[in-house]
């Protein structure tokens, strides 16, 4: 189970300008290997994790999905507003062909939003539909997992069930990982790749990775 990007393209065209975030890139997440997406800000570590999820389409090239992707972990923007946390965990349940009640009752359970499960979302604090984001990815078992900035938002006994459940996942998924967290990134990830001006250079190792990231952010 893996996920392959094949001489992957993307341009984005506004005002007459252009930023090219993806050119001709390949790359390949196989299951149980974390990798972590390094890049400056403005990049394109988000729009490439889009991508992937199918969010946004590549100008050309392809991207052969083997098994089971997520959504970018700690993004909430396909939340429909108007509908509960509880609706809106039901209908992810019949999108991705899992029990609805394993997951209700997972999510339920683990975002600790008590009444406000049953509100509509639209009533939620960002950090809320934060926890709810991260519950119902959590809830369901992805062969590779799209991690975008995500932060346990909660007390530290919170936080600490979070980075639990999550390094429980990734011991039989993989990972495409972005954070600006250097630490987080070694405990996480074994391998690294940098995105630097639509190129994309892959390390093993991932402290060359981080090596690398650094000299471009100008860090010594």
């Amino acid at each position: 189970m893996s996920v392959t990007l094949l001489n992957v393209s993307k341009t984005f065209y506004l005002k007459g300008a252009h930023k090219t975030i993806a050119d001709n890139i390949s790359l390949e997440i196989p299951k149980g290997k974390s990798i972590a997406l390094l890049g400056r800000n403005g990049t394109g570590k988000s729009s490439l994790l889009n991508m992937i999820a199918g969010a946004i389409q590549p100008d050309s090239g392809q991207i052969l999905s083997y098994g089971s992707v997520s959504w970018p972990v700690g993004f909430q923007g396909s939340f429909h507003l108007d509908l509960s946390g509880a609706q809106n965990a039901r209908f992810l349940a019949r999108v991705y062909g899992v029990d609805t009640r394993e997951l209700l009752d997972f999510v339920a359970d683990f975002a600790e939003l008590g009444p406000h499960f049953h509100q509509p979302v639209k009533t939620y604090s960002s950090g809320m539909r934060s926890r709810l984001g991260f519950a119902c990815s959590m809830g369901i078992h992805f062969d590779v997992y799209l991690v975008d900035e995500v932060t346990a938002v909660g007390d530290a006994a919170f936080k600490r069930k979070s980075e639990a459940i999550f390094a429980d996942r990734l011991r039989t998924s993989g990972a495409l990982f972005v954070s600006h967290s250097m630490a987080t990134v070694r405990q996480t990830c074994q391998a690294g790749a940098v995105l630097e001006k639509g190129r994309l250079r892959y390390f093993e190792d991932v402290d060359e990775a981080i090596a690398l990231h650094e000299r471009h952010m100008g860090v010594r």
